[in-house]
């Protein structure tokens, strides 16, 4: 078990490091579609942080966390309004957009824009990834596939992650036994895809304002 955990947090310290790079000099972040336990979690916080998310559940189990200062129960599409025009320096939706169909994605990642003062920050699968509901959570259901053309035309940086794409299935889990030598593989092809993205499974892409 302690191999097993060392190989998973090995595999998402790089995409943990970017978005601690990437928020290095933010003091204020906006986490759309923030969930029960959003990444940002798992990197120091040094700016003021607002998580939405449209399932109350998911609200109430990363309020128990302290993940976030504050928190807003609603429709990611009404974030305008539900925020009141308010803007943030860094605008992120880490495993979002995947779950919403294509021209609803399109439309919240230009809300996103409006309201970011410095940055977006995307985190989403690269291409469509199917993934079935969890624990009685629809929302968890993935509707759209995004692929490294569609940010290039929306003037995102784009960087891979977790390894080369097919050796993950659902939820990023290996796909392929025995699991902890594919798993290593993975780590050690974190590298090459960051440069390649087109060969990774996940997509991290930025947009500088």
């Amino acid at each position: 078990m302690k191999l097993r955990n060392l190989l998973v947090n090995a595999g998402d310290y790089p995409y943990y490091g970017m978005i601690a790079l990437e928020l290095r000099e933010m003091r204020t972040v906006l986490d759309v579609g923030c969930g029960s336990n959003s990444p940002l979690s798992k990197i120091k916080k040094h700016f003021y942080c607002v998580g939405v998310d449209i399932h109350k559940p998911s609200i109430a189990a990363s309020r128990q966390q302290k993940i976030h200062d504050e928190y807003v129960v609603g429709n990611v599409f009404d974030i305008d309004k539900l925020l009141r025009g308010k803007r943030f320096d860094a605008v992120v939706a880490l495993d979002l957009i995947e779950h919403l169909p294509k021209e609803k994605g399109w439309k919240l990642l230009r809300k996103m824009t409006k309201l970011a003062k410095k940055k977006v920050l995307l985190l989403t699968p690269n291409g469509f990834i199917k993934q079935t509901p969890v624990d009685g959570n629809e929302f968890q259901k993935h509707l759209s596939g995004w692929s490294v053309d569609d940010f290039k035309q929306m003037g995102y940086q784009i960087y891979g992650i977790r390894g080369l794409k097919w050796l993950r299935g659902e939820y990023a889990t290996i796909k392929w036994k025995p699991w902890f030598f594919w798993s290593a593989v993975s780590t050690i092809s974190e590298l090459f895809v960051f440069f390649v993205p087109r060969l990774a499974n996940q997509l991290f892409v930025v947009k500088h304002l």
